[in-house]
């Protein structure tokens, strides 16, 4: 079932969405060469509980930390742990947070250090794809014009989209109804409405579109090897613009 939220459970949702959006601000100054992703990890958790919030992936089906992070080759789920980060690596830091009986879901691909220009294009146009999805997130659209705006602007810049992996609806739930996916057809899918709450989310390939889950049962990677990049924000439909809380 999709939940229509009031005006007064979207203004509670923005307490987590605040709390991502200072996670993300301290990141971009703390990601560098010569972390792990498991200092990552305990730099968001620690930001996270210092806002009076709860990391929401932190044991969520033996999930065992605070958030993903993915680098390079890995799509999405990355557990974190002893990688060291290298110059020139990208890492997909995606968080979502608990305050006040509400979750709120966004991540963010960080170059660490200085990058090669391919991997500079590709968090570029992950970025902006969410962008082109965003801005069919108006009452009366439907689902797949969200995500074909995502799958034609990834496309059409030689890059790839991941079918297996979706977004998903967020709110009391951290994974709710309905699911985004990052491709389709226009005009097709679930009619829009006020009170919706989306996590939109791209994720993309420099190669081919395929992935694969690891031995670990999180871990997605890219089956082809090459580098990927994601980027979500939690967005409300509204009687007009969309309202992006993570922003």
């Amino acid at each position: 079932m999709v939940v229509l939220y009031s005006r007064a459970e979207i203004e509670q949702m923005k307490k987590p969405a605040a709390v991502l959006k200072e996670v993300f601000k301290r990141l971009e100054d703390y990601i560098k060469p010569g972390l792990t992703t498991k200092d990552i990890d305990n730099f968001v958790e620690n930001i996270i509980c210092s806002l009076s919030a709860l990391p929401s992936t932190k044991n969520y089906r033996g999930f065992p930390a605070a958030c993903c992070t993915s680098v390079n080759e890995v799509v999405v789920h990355g557990i974190p742990g002893g990688r060291v980060l290298k110059e020139g690596d990208i890492v997909s830091v995606d968080v979502v947070a608990f305050k006040d009986g509400f979750h709120s879901d966004a991540c963010r691909t960080f170059a660490v250090g200085k990058v090669s220009g391919d991997a500079e294009r590709l968090m570029t146009v992950t970025r902006e794809a969410f962008f082109k999805g965003a801005e069919q997130a108006k009452v009366g659209n439907r689902l797949g014009d969200i995500s074909s705006a995502i799958q034609e602007h990834v496309e059409s810049a030689g890059f790839g989209v991941v079918r297996d992996l979706f977004g998903h609806g967020v709110g009391r739930d951290m994974h709710e109804e309905p699911s985004v996916p990052n491709f389709g057809r226009a005009n097709r899918g679930l009619r829009l409405k006020t009170g919706m709450v989306l996590a939109v989310e791209p994720m993309v390939t420099f190669g081919d579109y395929r992935v694969k889950t690891l031995g670990d049962g999180w871990t997605t990677v890219t089956a082809d090897n090459s580098i990927s990049a994601h980027y979500e924000n939690t967005i409300v439909i509204t009687g007009g613009e969309p309202e992006i809380l993570t922003l």
